[in-house]
């Protein structure tokens, strides 16, 4: 048995709870004592000839007996299980809150599955611990205490022994407690890596099947799920162990106590009458134990997931909050000037050999405007860390209004900073409740101000419900800047007396950013403004310009008195303002037309290019099959392992043989010793059967579980080359969380039905039936009086299960809310902490645990009351037995000592089916989880391979291309039609969600469109097989992702079999090469969950690596190089130039500098192509291409000289 004091710690405030809920136990076991007494006392006033009206009084006190025991049952285990829903509940609350403590910091170098599955599936996995395992504990180990007492009363040394075997197994299964210990962290490792690697897996798919790697990936989560049947198999021999002893000893125990027995009634030291009350204890003696081995394995995944929440509860955040409280404060920033100030700063990342910033000073006055420039890597984003504290200094000082930032609260510093990150997060939400993290209280004109100060109020009203549109996780339905757009208009909602802009604008296009930048000039006014930025004209402005280096700065000044340096920043802007210059003169820019000064004068970019899809549930429905379709489906899966399931029913059904046959054989002993026979060989029989009951048990329990770990490991690895399938479209629809949730605990439940539903229901159906048979061969009356309550007992299960489904189904749909949620806050946390919107995401995550309580604990309310009836059936049909076979004795039909085997016979009919409703609550969870699961399976594949395995030629043709995504009418694509013909370049610009990145997708035939064509050669891209096109195409996506392993692997994701000569050319063409050197482990450092620790410039670096180790013959580049600072841009992009000049290439940009050069330049508006031709033909016409040259130059008019 096991007891963590550790877990016990987390009672407290409920343990007067759990001591009800052990007193209610022990009250039930002493109702069923006194049932079974009075059972014994009946069948020894029978055998002494009383007469039926003579029995009245005994039958009609052990009937109610067998009701009290009922109401105290329910009593009891529905104290219990509100008790552990309390105790998960603020062991959620806990969780969330050292979250939020840990900060980004500490979730920067760690995985989110990890921690999901600690804060939500570990916590899921103790409920069984705290309601039922733990009152379980206290009752197995008072009851014999109690039942010893009683003993005493009739026969000491029969009462010695009882108590000696109750302690032998209680006892004795902690010899294995060490081993299950140790297994049970070696398998939370392996099922926390697993849950991290499918989460990755699941949020990179974009990129996996752009080259073609997702079945590779597949293949590593194969051998990660291998991995957790493996240990979770190991754990299993352990427990098995321990269940093993404490079935032995239940066995032996009852065997032991008969046969003593027995011997004493030979030789006349005790009653006749008192061996069958000793017969009838031996069931209650031992139910408490028998009830707490049925718990075994869930107690296991309980010890599993403590590990894993204590491990996380014992992680030390980075950085430690400053006072409490404002008065404990040394200052507030509120009362003092928004002054900020870097004293001799040096700063590492942890695990960092390299300083960050190394003595860097930097000193910004209230109300100034300081900009940051530098290159990728140059310590820009590690100020703002420091800034708002998400991380501490080594050494040195930070300071706002003259205070040590540690000497504030954590709170009263972010509270006075608005900051727009270069990695815009938004939130699965509505656009309303994104914005609303600058200000919880924020009314609709709120946001409608700051929305046009953005200039995201048009495309927000034209979403199909404006503000309340659900913009889906990290903002998918949104383009990249769209999304950015809200991010700025969430920062100004704040209305902070600081603003921080990390690159704020470089997701925007060149009309929405003069207009936002004018917007943000204005409100600069009066603010401490700090931006970081690229771009010339994001910094021209700026009070002060100051130009980092390797971590330190190494000059400062305005834009003129930098540039008339000819130094560090004039090297920086050289590159870009030559780029932008080279194009038409500024005067040919303004005879093209007005410029736009107003958000109404701006032409229209097309909606978010997915925004507009009708919302639809994120969280996976477990709906639309019964429980005998699901049970179809559940044994569909289970067909490659039939020979061993079918073994296990074999032994399933062989230890219900063993179980009734000691039933049988102690009748066949009181029989023996009534009629004054032998019983000798009965008595070998016995003491062969009872531990041959355990040895029959561990392996139906090994080889059940072994088929369904297997199973689960296949049906992991099933459900991710379904999503792989399926993705990208069907991630729009749904959270990555919740798909994680499904691959772990939905997966996981489904063991239940294989390991601890089948072959009980099996043997459920054929050992009742053989148990009527045998009794009807003594007398029909017996058989017919057992009969109607073995069907009442086998029909029950079926009463009221739409219900218990119902409610099982949607507490799977609640949990996969929680994980959904806690994805998305910590993958978020930089913006949850600086927005202080911790205290708000928790009241959003405790809500959502209310609710899982509010659908949980009625879902276990109608579980209980089947179980009790279950129990009531079985006490009174044990009961009539006892008197319909008094009726046949007294009427000389049956010879008396048949009728207490006869009792124990119709008794042990019970045992399977009782065995059945106990897993009531697995079996309506697994009706929910498979639902969820099975919902995924039958989704179409919306793009499927074609025939044609060789790709000839790399020309693109588009010839009408319509295209809708799901739930909508809006075309994100109409009758759109251009060439991309092979060998040249051709570039598609236009506002946010004109369509540019969807025309990309559908040429990488992520989606295929409605209508029209796209050809690739001679052949439709319909006509290929998915592999050999994604082969022939390189994608160098706007939002680069990185996996969580080193930086080798995550360039070999472009091509596996490339030597490390290639991979060095690669590196040097992408411009790492410099900044792979400063790493610790050069390019086998790990870059963290989604790259976190590299900046956006070197991640996107990469994402460029990527396409030349690719070295495809088409390349598509979205926003390539929109992260890069100017100087590693001229670089990157001349080897892109390079890289393209004999490849046909699509590129996707906002910057002039980009696209100038290209042989053709297609210009989209809402979905249609409204322009096309060369730099100068466009120019040329004063349309919209010219406005946005004309706007780009007005940013880089003040560069003229250089």
């Amino acid at each position: 048995m096991y007891f963590d004091l550790r877990l016990w710690g987390l009672t407290r405030g409920a343990r007067l709870h759990i001591a009800a809920a052990v007193a209610y136990g022990l009250l039930t076991a002493a109702a069923g004592i006194a049932r079974l007494v009075l059972l014994g006392v009946l069948l020894g006033k029978v055998l002494q000839g009383e007469t039926l009206d003579a029995l009245v009084p005994l039958i009609v006190t052990a009937g109610a007996m067998v009701l009290l025991r009922a109401v105290l049952q329910y009593q009891k285990e529905m104290v219990a299980h509100r008790t552990a829903a309390s105790i998960q509940l603020r062991l959620r609350g806990t969780l969330h809150d050292h979250m939020n403590r840990l900060g980004p910091s500490y979730f920067g170098q760690q995985r989110t599955g990890d921690a999901m599955l600690s804060m939500v599936d570990g916590v899921e996995q103790l409920e069984t611990f705290f309601g039922q395992y733990l009152p379980q504990l206290f009752t197995a180990v008072l009851t014999p205490i109690g039942i010893f007492v009683y003993l005493v009363t009739l026969d000491l040394p029969t009462a010695l022994i009882a108590l000696g075997f109750s302690v032998l197994t209680i006892v004795a299964p902690a010899a294995f407690h060490k081993w299950n210990k140790e297994g049970s962290i070696r398998r939370r490792d392996a099922y926390g890596d697993f849950a991290s690697e499918f989460l990755d897996s699941v949020q990179g798919l974009f990129t996996l099947k752009s080259f073609g790697q997702s079945e590779a990936k597949a293949k590593v989560l194969a051998e990660k799920a291998h991995a957790v049947f493996k240990s979770t198999m190991w754990v299993l021999a352990t427990n098995a162990g321990s269940l093993g002893v404490t079935i032995a000893g239940v066995a032996i125990g009852a065997a032991v106590l008969l046969v003593v027995g027995a011997g004493r009634v030979e030789s006349g030291a005790m009653e006749f009458e008192t061996l069958l009350i000793i017969l009838m204890l031996g069931i209650e003696l031992f139910r408490p134990f028998r009830e707490l081995s049925q718990l075994f394995h869930q107690g296991m995944n309980g010890l599993s997931a403590a590990h894993g929440i204590f491990s996380f509860l014992d992680a030390k955040p980075l950085v430690a909050d400053g006072p409490l409280t404002a008065e404990q404060s040394t200052g507030n920033p509120k009362n003092t000037k928004p002054e900020i100030v870097f004293r001799d700063v040096s700063f590492s990342y942890p695990g960092s050999r390299r300083p960050a910033l190394e003595a860097f000073n930097l000193k910004i006055e209230a109300g100034e405007t300081a900009a940051i420039v530098g290159e990728s890597g140059a310590g820009k984003t590690s100020v703002v860390r420091l800034l708002l504290r998400f991380f501490d200094p080594g050494s040195g000082s930070v300071e706002i209004g003259g205070s040590d930032l540690s000497t504030l609260t954590l709170d009263d510093l972010r509270k006075n900073i608005a900051v727009v990150s270069q990695d815009t997060y938004l939130f699965h939400g509505t656009v309303a409740e994104n914005l609303r993290f600058g200000n919880q209280s924020a009314t609709y004109d709120d946001l409608r101000r700051v929305a046009e100060f953005a200039n995201a109020a048009e495309f927000i009203d034209r979403l199909p419900h404006g503000y309340d549109t659900l913009i889906g996780e990290r903002g998918i339905k949104l383009s990249g800047g769209q999304r950015q757009r809200i991010a700025i208009a969430r920062a100004l909602l704040k209305d902070a007396p600081i603003l921080v802009l990390d690159e704020a604008l470089s997701a925007v296009d060149a009309e929405n950013e003069h207009i936002i930048q004018q917007a943000l000039e204005r409100l600069m006014a009066g603010r401490t403004v700090l931006v970081i930025a690229h771009r010339l004209s994001s910094v021209r402005t700026a009070d002060r310009i100051h130009v980092l280096l390797e971590g330190k700065v190494v000059e400062s000044g305005s834009h003129d008195e930098l540039l008339a340096n000819d130094a560090e920043y004039s090297r920086l802007m050289e590159a870009q303002a030559t780029a932008e210059m080279e194009g038409p003169s500024q005067s040919a820019a303004r005879a093209t037309g007005t410029a736009i000064t107003s958000p109404e004068d701006i032409p229209t970019g097309g909606i978010g290019e997915v925004a507009s899809m009708e919302p639809t549930d994120a969280i996976l429905r477990a709906e639309g099959m019964g429980w005998i379709s699901t049970f179809g489906v559940l044994m569909g899966l289970i067909r490659p392992w039939w020979k061993k399931l079918s073994f296990s029913f074999v032994l399933g059904f062989s230890r219900f043989l063993t179980l009734i046959g000691v039933g049988v054989v102690s009748g066949l002993i009181v029989a023996a010793i009534r009629s004054g026979e032998s019983y000798d060989g009965l008595v070998v029989l016995l003491l062969v059967l009872a531990p041959l009951t355990a040895v029959l048990h561990w392996a139906e329990s090994w080889v059940s579980h072994d088929v369904a770990f297997r199973l689960l490991s296949e049906m992991r690895v099933a459900l991710f080359r379904k999503l792989d399938q399926l993705a990208p479209a069907y991630l729009l629809r749904r959270r990555t969380g919740d798909l994680v949730s499904m691959a772990t605990q939905d997966v996981e439940t489904i063991e239940y039905f294989f390991a601890h539903i089948v072959a009980p229901a099996f043997v459920a159906v054929v050992v009742p039936v053989g148990v009527l048979v045998t009794v009807g061969l003594y007398g029909w009356p017996l058989a017919l009086t057992i009969a109607p309550f073995l069907a009442v007992t086998a029909l029950s299960p079926l009463v009221a299960r739409d219900r218990v489904d119902r409610l099982g189904s949607r507490s799977r749909e609640k949990l996969g809310e929680m994980n959904s949620h806690t994805v998305d806050s910590i993958q978020g946390l930089h913006e949850v902490a600086a927005y202080n919107m911790g205290r708000h995401r928790r009241a959003e995550f405790m809500a959502m645990a209310q609710e899982y309580i509010d659908v949980r604990v009625p879902f276990f309310r109608e579980l209980t009351l089947q179980k009790i009836f279950l129990e009531v059936v079985t006490g009174l049909g044990g009961l009539s037995i006892a008197v319909v076979g008094a009726m046949l004795v007294s009427s000389n039909t049956l010879d008396p000592g048949i009728l207490p085997l006869m009792t124990l016979l119709a008794m042990s009919a019970f045992l399977p089916i009782s065995e059945i409703s106990t897993v009531g609550r697995l079996l309506a969870d697994t009706i929910g989880s498979t639902r969820r699961i099975y919902a995924v399976q039958l989704e179409p594949v919306p793009v499927t391979d074609g025939k044609i395995g060789q790709v000839r030629g790399t020309g693109i043709g588009l010839d009408s291309v319509e295209f809708s995504y799901d739930f909508t009418d809006f075309r994100a694509l109409d009758a759109v039609s251009f060439p991309i013909e092979q060998g040249r370049t051709v570039a598609l610009v236009g506002p946010s969600g004109a369509g540019k990145t969807t025309t990309a997708h559908l040429i990488m035939r992520f989606w295929d469109p409605q209508t029209g064509e796209i050809k690739l050669g001679e052949n439709d891209l319909r006509d290929y097989v998915l592999s050999d096109l994604r082969e022939h195409l390189a994608l160098v996506a706007q939002d680069t992702y990185l996996f969580n392993t080193t930086l080798r692997e995550n360039l070999l994701i472009a091509r596996p079999d490339a030597t490390d000569d290639q991979v060095a050319v690669a590196v040097e063409m992408a411009g790492l090469t410099g900044f792979v050197e400063t790493l610790p482990d050069g390019l086998e450092t790990v870059v963290g969950e989604r790259g976190a620790q590299l900046s956006g410039g070197q991640r996107q670096r990469i994402a460029i690596g990527r396409a030349f180790l690719k070295d495809a013959p088409i390349l598509v580049l979205d926003e390539a190089t929109s992260h890069l600072d100017a100087v590693n841009e001229q670089m990157v992009r001349g080897a892109l130039d390079r890289l393209a000049s004999d490849r046909t290439t699509l590129v996707i940009a906002h910057r002039l500098s980009t696209v100038m050069h290209a042989d053709l330049i297609i210009v989209m508006d809402r979905g249609r192509v409204v322009e096309s031709g060369t730099h100068s033909e466009l120019l040329a016409r004063g349309g919209m291409y010219a406005q946005l040259v004309s706007h780009q130059l007005s940013g880089v008019g003040a560069t003229e000289g250089v």
